[in-house]
């Protein structure tokens, strides 16, 4: 085999971000009130929250933000777009996504096929993610895929974040996985991709969404299914 070492992203890719999220915020949506503090609409309410947390997703893994600003801010700013001024409230909203969202199990198709598809040929699975240390371990444990990976780096845990070279340096070191035989698997061109490339790995593109990319992956699947053609 030429790849003995397969570093998957986790969110947007494996785990489904947008309807594990979504579900979590309509949650805290009901739970909160919102609609008599003045936020009309829980679609509102989502859009904001989206926009903001895209924004500040970006300024961190440029490193302009610590992850404890990221945690809190975007549930901040998206009260204030409905003129709710509540620290406290914004506070507590954070922490409760928080601890809600990992518990949520939705998967893009073919996802535990094709892990055990890749396990059971042989190869070793890990991820490299930008997340959360505990909250990314606990998606995996509820949505019950923590088995299939050896290692998980996560941007927590290493202090670095995709696209940084360093992270991929660190998880090789923790992996003794060597760059040749290596190679990564995500959904994003900027972290994944990019930050594959930078750590001179070949990278497949999980285009879930049909996008164009600005930059030409080593491979390119639009559905998890279609690993099975590389591998």
């Amino acid at each position: 085999m030429k790849y003995q070492h397969i570093f998957f992203d986790l969110d947007h890719t494996l785990w489904d971000f947008e309807t594990n999220s979504r579900q979590t915020l309509n949650d805290l949506f009901h739970t909160y009130n919102l609609e008599s503090r003045g936020v009309h609409s829980f679609e509102m309410f989502h859009q904001s929250y989206f926009a903001h947390n895209e924004k500040l997703w970006d300024r961190f893994r440029k490193g302009f933000i610590k992850l404890d600003d990221l945690r809190w801010k975007r549930m901040v700013l998206t009260l204030l777009d409905f003129k709710i001024g509540d620290e406290k409230l914004a506070h507590e909203m954070a922490k409760r996504f928080l601890d809600l969202l990992p518990t949520r199990k939705t998967l893009f198709p073919h996802t535990v096929e094709i892990l055990t598809y890749l396990t059971n040929k042989g190869y070793r699975l890990h991820l490299i993610t930008n997340g959360f240390e505990q909250v990314q371990h606990m998606k995996l444990k509820y949505a019950g895929i923590d088995s299939y990976f050896k290692e998980v780096i996560t941007s927590e845990g290493s202090s670095y974040t995709k696209p940084n070279k360093e992270i991929f340096d660190y998880a090789f070191q923790k992996t003794k996985a060597l760059p040749a035989e290596s190679i990564m698997i995500g959904d994003n061109i900027d972290a994944d991709i990019k930050g594959a490339i930078n750590a001179g790995i070949d990278q497949i593109y999980v285009n879930h969404l049909n996008i164009a990319p600005t930059i030409q992956p080593t491979y390119t699947v639009y559905s998890l299914k279609e690993l099975e053609n590389i591998f």
